[in-house]
């Protein structure tokens, strides 16, 4: 298990009661009493410091390298159903960016999302979930199939952006993520998007575009990450505290401001500390948000869509 810096304090606590327990187990003492005491202090210092994250500690957590991935999620919410699709019939198969086929129950779901890698071979293999333009290319691909066959589609958002490499810039990059956003606000099937760890500038725009936007309560969306908005503002990244703190980038602020619709609660210590209760959450949040849309006629669907985004901007003083 790893531990952020500000989760050094559960970090000792957790190693006092192993400790405790070790002691119970290989001697004739009774442990029980002091072994209750620190699994009290043990909640009671949790509670205390995730209910008080900063935004940069909620970034942080949203790039915690034991936080499920785009593929646990589809492992674990579609399981043998879910069959891979690939390639974007033009130039090649981005690996950054994975999607297909999956059942939830009797429903079928057409689901995209960005995979970041589990080490340093398969964070090159992903690409660190910076998608190129056949990645996205591959998405509309995929939404397209979708519409055709009447099958709503499921967006997971997890990137620091799309690739900002030259042969990506030469390949379209830029034109593939407006195409997506233009071809996603007048799908005519249901959009349901979640961004499940960090939502970063026109990469997750690329797919993000949904008639449900939903966020993980630990991952930020925003135009710009917090490193390089100090970088840009202060020519330093010693000022990333402060830069996300300006950006407004958490699902609080999100929901705050109405551009997304709802937040999942994550379990007490973020996602990767109970992936089958966070599995369990999203799971329940997909349906939710299929039922309140599957009975709105394409035109409907099209014409709320394109209203929720129009709305978006505006404010009276």
């Amino acid at each position: 298990m790893e531990y952020l810096e500000f989760e050094l304090p559960i970090k000792d606590l957790e190693e006092q009661l192993n400790k405790c327990q070790v002691i119970g187990q290989e001697s004739d003492v009774d442990v029980s009493e002091t072994c209750t005491k620190i699994k009290d202090k043990l909640t009671n210092t949790k509670k205390e410091i995730y209910k008080n994250l900063s935004p940069w500690q909620r970034v942080q957590m949203s790039r915690h390298p034991n936080r499920p991935y785009t593929l646990d999620y589809i492992n674990a919410l579609f399981g043998e159903s879910f069959l891979e699709l690939h390639g974007d019939r033009n130039f090649k198969d981005d690996k950054a960016m994975v999607g297909g086929l999956g059942k939830i129950g009797d429903q079928s779901y057409m689901v995209i999302g960005q995979q970041k890698g589990y080490n340093t071979k398969t964070r090159q293999y992903r690409n660190f979930g910076m998608a190129n333009p056949e990645g996205y290319r591959k998405a509309l691909r995929l939404m397209k199939s979708a519409e055709k066959f009447g099958i709503p589609v499921i967006t997971l958002i997890d990137t620091p952006g799309a690739y900002p490499g030259l042969e990506a810039e030469e390949r379209g990059q830029g034109e593939a993520i407006a195409r997506n956003i233009l071809e996603m606000t007048r799908l005519k099937v249901p959009i349901i998007t979640i961004i499940i760890g960090e939502g970063a500038s026109g990469g997750a725009l690329g797919i993000g575009v949904g008639d449900r936007v939903l966020m993980l309560e630990n991952t930020w969306y925003s135009v710009i990450s917090p490193e390089s908005c100090s970088s840009i503002l202060w020519r330093s990244w010693e000022y990333k505290e402060q830069a996300a703190e300006s950006l407004k980038l958490t699902a609080k602020d999100m929901k705050g401001m109405k551009l997304v619709d709802q937040i999942i609660k994550e379990p007490l210590g973020g996602a990767h500390s109970d992936r089958e209760t966070t599995f369990s959450s999203v799971k329940e949040a997909i349906v939710k948000s299929y039922h309140d849309l599957k009975n709105l006629s394409p035109t409907d669907l099209v014409n709320k869509r394109m209203d929720k985004y129009s709305q978006m901007g505006e404010y009276k003083d």
